[in-house]
């Protein structure tokens, strides 16, 4: 396959997405330690794309009979047999070796807890065949994206402290990882709404087909209101043009 196969194949437009996330977790960091981190930026940015890269490999891998049996996804590489498996394997593994040595460059802890994220990769997949609340596991997997970026910078003065100790974490990072939890959930169940038949024939959950057309447009308001409330609390820019973007993403979410 060349480079622009594999892009579609991990959707690449998804990880530019998510990195603004990751430079929020970032910039946090940097104004709360107050210290040159060099290089450190470089490591993170390369950990997000194999992190991405990671999870999106996995989540084709695994649902490739669901995808295969959906006209919508019928068309992806594995569903189609355009790619072996064998070459997504080969993908997986590329990634989540960016994924650790990024990791270990940053330092001890990044290292250790990288085992958080693929776990949470390899079990999203799974998700959807037991419950509608896979829409915000998902959110949690991209929830991660922020705080991962903080772990990586933080730690490098406050070590382990960045998980054991909630004085460090829990008014700085949390309402931002949180608040792009509920925000990616919110998406995730507008997006669901396209597979609500094939959802049902295959036995697929999702909260549009547990719920229907009038939960989900409220659902989808209440969750808007309250990613925009975690962003508001936290407001680590600390400015009005902050608020004024989470705002507008919230309007356009609705």
């Amino acid at each position: 396959m060349n480079v622009k196969q594999i892009a579609e194949f991990v959707k690449i437009e998804h990880t530019l997405f998510s990195l603004p996330f990751v430079l929020i977790g970032y910039i946090l960091a940097i104004e709360q330690i107050d210290a040159d981190v060099g290089i450190d930026l470089l490591w993170i940015l390369i950990a997000a794309v194999g992190a991405r890269g990671l999870a999106m490999t996995l989540n084709r891998i695994i649902d490739r009979d669901i995808d295969a049996a959906n006209p919508r996804t019928e068309g992806r590489h594995l569903a189609s047999g355009t790619m072996k498996m064998q070459t997504a394997w080969i993908l997986s593994a590329v990634f989540l070796i960016m994924l650790l040595v990024s990791a270990g460059l940053l330092n001890e802890v990044a290292l250790m807890m990288a085992w958080l994220p693929v776990v949470a990769f390899v079990a999203y997949p799974y998700m959807k065949r037991f419950t509608w609340a896979c829409h915000f596991w998902l959110g949690l997997c991209l929830g991660l994206a922020p705080a991962g970026a903080w772990v990586a910078v933080a730690a490098d003065m406050h070590g382990w402290a960045v998980i054991t100790d909630s004085s460090l974490w829990a008014p700085t990072i949390l309402p931002i990882s949180l608040g792009v939890a509920l925000w990616i959930a919110a998406f995730d169940i507008n997006y669901a709404r396209m597979d609500v038949e094939s959802d049902l024939e295959q036995g697929i959950h999702s909260f549009p087909s547990k719920f229907g057309e009038v939960a989900t447009t409220r659902t989808t308001i209440q969750l808007s209101l309250l990613w925009f409330a975690c962003f508001a609390f936290s407001d680590p820019m600390e400015g009005i043009w902050f608020m004024a973007a989470s705002g507008i993403m919230s309007v356009a979410n609705i």
